[in-house]
């Protein structure tokens, strides 16, 4: 049985895994509504005794394409008060207490990225990438990235990421620790199920109490940082790289900045 949670997320239950299903094509691109649902139908699945493990994945060819910034319909695009509730929403998903693999096929970019480290293991096809690209925006990252991603990948390849906004293959991303394994994309909602069944076939309280130890202030720390994250982006959303950022990711050319 499949239980929807506002318009573009699923939930279904295989045996003690439950599946969560992101479909907002064509680039399952993040807003407020759509991190909310998400982390209602998280929060859903921890309050279900019969739950003991999550895969995430996401319809179509993207992962997540992170922010559209270019829709002037998505609050997230339209306002810094969205992006802050945004990450009101990032803080929820790190609060999820039950452990949560990711299916990663096609981009996850910026925000979707961000969705990704959520995760405690990420399974790729051979064709994603992850970047965290927020520089060639003249934007700041959020999400919680800058305290997350260093966790699993060091501080010194998180900032080669972070300071170059390239984007990280399948093969690169093994080696650094930030993808767990790479099948091929037939096979990739089956790797992730595994996992997770291998997870959800221990006792689950010693599951959830060895997860709690080893994150430990996870969701406080992701509160904190994206406070900081926040008050950089809202300094640079007003300046002029951040306008030529913004048209020159849509016109996919080198942005022409100007350190204003």
């Amino acid at each position: 049985m499949q239980s929807a949670f506002g318009d573009h997320v699923t939930v279904a239950m295989d045996g003690h895994v439950a599946v969560v299903t992101l479909n907002r094509p064509p680039h399952n691109f993040v807003s407020v509504e759509f991190m909310r649902d998400l982390a209602d139908a998280m929060e859903a699945v921890d309050a279900n005794g019969e739950a003991r493990a999550i895969v995430l994945q996401a319809e179509g060819r993207t992962f997540s394409g992170g922010a559209d910034f270019s829709a002037s319909d998505d609050r997230v695009a339209s306002s810094m008060d969205g992006v802050n509730a945004l990450y009101d929403q990032a803080v929820r998903l790190y609060s999820i207490e039950k452990p949560i693999v990711a299916a990663v096929q096609g981009s996850a970019v910026g925000a979707g990225l961000g969705l990704t480290l959520v995760a405690d293991f990420r399974i790729a096809s051979p064709e994603a990438r992850f970047a965290a690209n927020f520089v060639k925006l003249s934007f700041h990252p959020g999400f919680g990235i800058t305290h997350a991603l260093p966790r699993i990948v060091g501080r010194q390849k998180a900032a080669l990421m972070m300071l170059t906004g390239r984007r990280i293959k399948p093969d690169e991303a093994l080696a650094w620790g930030l993808v767990d394994e790479v099948v091929p994309a037939e096979e990739l909602r089956e790797a992730a199920l595994r996992l997770a069944r291998e997870i959800a076939e221990n006792a689950p309280l010693a599951v959830i109490a060895t997860r709690k130890t080893l994150r430990g202030g996870l969701a406080a720390e992701i509160r904190a940082q994206t406070g900081i994250e926040h008050r950089e982006q809202a300094i640079l959303r007003a300046t002029e790289d951040f306008a030529e950022g913004v048209r020159s990711v849509a016109e996919r050319r080198p942005g022409n900045f100007v350190g204003r």
